[in-house]
């Protein structure tokens, strides 16, 4: 804990005194998180910072505690920096509330210091201004998320390498580069992986040589790629085998909208959540006379892409949504419109997909 922390002044609860609420707000950082404990009434307690470690995040909390009873705290930065420490407010049974960084006007009006941020993560929490649930990120989701992020580097470190290998053919001698012509694809792979591995002593064989190692590490990179795919179609497998049923679903989409969604898919409390989330839908631009609502470019856009892949793949095989598509362009939609509706409609039947995982329905989350 460093000199930054301040203790409670006089008149104020510690530890022995339990019977007033507090509210606690974290500005999360790599190597330090600085918090801030205000009262329900929005009076500023104190300050500290603590080290992101397992020993830190205990102090922290019985650092919190000690003024007052605890229940809630808002936390910027839940899925990165804030991460773990998320994780373990939530398994001492603290209702985490995502919070996002303050605006630019209100920095203006008050400054900007990891104090000021914390505290004003603690009073957006106490205002309602920020009431988003944050993911837990302790199940199968957390490991969708970490085995795409591992396949998503190995797919592009493969077509970097690709392409770097047909850059050398093209300047390779002419003998060599014969060899190869004709060959696509794996083909040419293989082909490349099996020159000679001889000690490169001029262009030809430096060439040779850098063809094979490239190669190679295209081969190594395919098998990893592949192997992380099999481990994200397990895990849905396993987490929801019903989403994978549905017609135009991949495990790619499926993995997509479930990290959207989250390890605890009972925070979206109506149908409307999932649309929301993902960006597909509409927003509401009226003004005046004028009534009218305009394209949501916020959300999740992998999740969106996710969306936009299904119904291509519907469109194209599935006779009930081509039907649709039809009936909408002939009511004066334009194709475009028709398939912003058709994202909506699927990501509202992906809501009840997600939630067949927690039965527990919205009504008994907010009764």
């Amino acid at each position: 804990m460093s000199s930054m922390q301040h203790t409670p002044e006089a008149g104020q609860t510690g530890a022995g005194a339990g019977a007033e609420e507090i509210l606690l707000g974290v500005d999360t950082h790599k190597d330090a998180h600085v918090a801030a404990v205000i009262t329900v009434q929005g009076v500023a307690l104190a300050s500290a910072e603590f080290p992101t470690t397992a020993t830190g995040y205990r102090q922290l909390l019985a650092w919190a505690r000690s003024f007052g009873m605890l229940h809630r705290a808002g936390v910027e930065g839940t899925g990165s920096y804030g991460a773990a420490l998320t994780r373990h407010l939530r398994r001492h049974d603290i209702t985490v509330v995502e919070v996002n960084r303050p605006d630019r006007a209100a920095r203006r009006r008050h400054g900007k210091t990891d104090t000021v941020d914390a505290t004003a993560a603690a009073h957006a929490v106490l205002s309602t201004r920020a009431t988003s649930t944050a993911k837990t990120g302790d199940g199968p989701v957390e490991m969708l998320r970490m085995f795409k992020l591992a396949r998503a580097s190995a797919v592009k470190a493969r077509t970097q390498a690709v392409n770097q290998l047909k850059a050398v053919i093209v300047g390779a001698d002419p003998a060599l580069r014969d060899t190869l012509t004709g060959l696509n694809g794996s083909a040419l792979i293989r082909h490349c992986a099996g020159l000679p591995d001889t000690p490169p002593h001029d262009v030809a064989t430096a060439t040779t040589y850098t063809l094979r190692h490239l190669a190679r590490r295209i081969q190594e990179l395919t098998d990893q790629e592949r192997e992380l795919q099999q481990q994200i179609t397990a895990v849905i497998d396993a987490y929801t085998p019903h989403l994978l049923q549905r017609h135009g679903i991949g495990p790619d989409s499926a993995a997509a909208l479930l990290i959207t969604a989250g390890d605890n898919p009972d925070r979206m409390t109506s149908e409307a959540s999932i649309p929301a989330l993902c960006g597909v839908s509409p927003i509401e631009a009226s003004s005046g006379k004028t009534r009218r609502r305009r394209l949501n470019r916020g959300g999740d856009r992998r999740a969106n892409a996710a969306l936009y892949r299904i119904a291509l793949t519907r469109t194209r095989t599935d006779q009930q949504t081509r039907d649709y598509l039809d009936r909408r362009t002939t009511q004066g939609k334009s194709r475009r419109e028709a398939v912003r509706r058709l994202k909506r409609y699927i990501a509202r039947e992906i809501y009840h997909l997600i939630r067949q995982i927690h039965p527990s329905s919205a009504s008994a989350r907010t009764a």
